[in-house]
């Protein structure tokens, strides 16, 4: 979720129910924090809390003392990252390229654990690939170190993010370990969090790719899970609302050069989602030059949709 999880998208997601939003991964070591990149993600401010900040690396002292430098600036939840596939993360033998080393997975978690005196928790595949599932050792591990939650993904750092995910892994996991247990992968409807919940006994879901363009399915999900019926879908003037406020806060969170060129991968994502991604609306919106006219266009087009919408009723 590194490039979609800023600041902005974060408050979005909170604002609809989502329990944690965790920062993008933060790079361990502090010699990069310096860039404008690294100061922006590192922005709380206003963030409702608790804030989670995402710390990924590969050597325990400069993850405990990174981990030290976030709780003196704000965080809450210190949540480490051994999950992502990237190739330019697993390169660094960061990520989930640590699952291949299970001491430095348990030096790791100590150290930063012992580190701070808030929450740590840990962001795990199923394993390296399909011969070394290993995430029910990792987990038992991260428990042992006094990790405070463990986040799966149910597919293996070789799956990337092909196949279908592997619940009775997870399943398997959550009957090993006592602490919470969250379940992600594929879960794209409220009905199949109830599945995914149901089947693996996990104490929660997190949800990454179908909040893209769809930021209101925590507040879907929550209603299902509480109630078990679906929430109201919302109207067409309240989704056309939400994105050109998303829209406002990027611009005002990363400026005119950035806002602009960040905006329009969540456009084309809220396009897809809403519209059916158009070839004139994409170009409108995707070759606006500045916020002025990328905004006038996203007006203009949500506005003609939601106007659709009122004209069949």
């Amino acid at each position: 979720m590194a490039g979609v999880t800023d600041r902005p998208f974060r408050v979005l997601c909170r604002s609809f129910g989502a329990a944690l939003a965790p920062s993008e991964m933060i790079t361990s070591d502090q010699r990069l924090w310096h860039t404008r990149k690294s100061r922006q993600r590192m922005n709380h401010d206003g963030e409702p809390e608790p804030r989670v900040v995402q710390l990924t690396g590969a050597d325990p002292a400069a993850l405990a003392e990174a981990a030290r430098a976030n709780v003196a600036l704000g965080a809450q939840i210190i949540d480490l990252n051994m999950g992502c596939p990237a190739k330019k993360v697993c390169g660094r033998a960061c990520g989930s390229a640590l699952l291949t080393d299970e001491p430095l997975v348990a030096r790791i978690l100590e150290a930063v654990v012992r580190a701070v005196d808030v929450p740590v928790t840990l962001k795990i595949r199923t394993g390296w690939d399909r011969e070394h599932r290993n995430g029910a050792n990792i987990a038992c591990i991260a428990e042992s170190c006094g990790i405070a939650a463990l986040a799966v993904h149910g597919r293996t750092r070789a799956d990337l993010f092909e196949g279908t995910a592997e619940y009775h892994t997870i399943r398997d996991i959550k009957s090993r370990v006592r602490m919470p247990v969250f379940a992600n992968g594929d879960i794209d409807t409220p009905q199949k969090a109830r599945e995914v919940l149901d089947f693996t006994g996990a104490d929660g879901v997190m949800i990454g790719r179908a909040s893209h363009g769809a930021p209101w399915m925590f507040r879907a999900v929550n209603a299902y899970l509480h109630s078990g019926i679906a929430k109201r879908t919302l109207l067409r003037t309240e989704l056309r609302d939400i994105i050109l406020g998303h829209l406002d806060a990027l611009y005002s969170f990363y400026g005119e050069e950035s806002g602009v060129r960040i905006a329009r991968k969540h456009l084309g994502w809220y396009c897809e989602q809403l519209l059916g991604s158009p070839a004139q609306v994409r170009r409108d919106l995707m070759g606006a030059a500045d916020t002025a006219a990328q905004f006038a266009h996203a007006v203009k087009h949500f506005d003609d949709w939601a106007s659709q919408a009122a004209a069949w009723a």
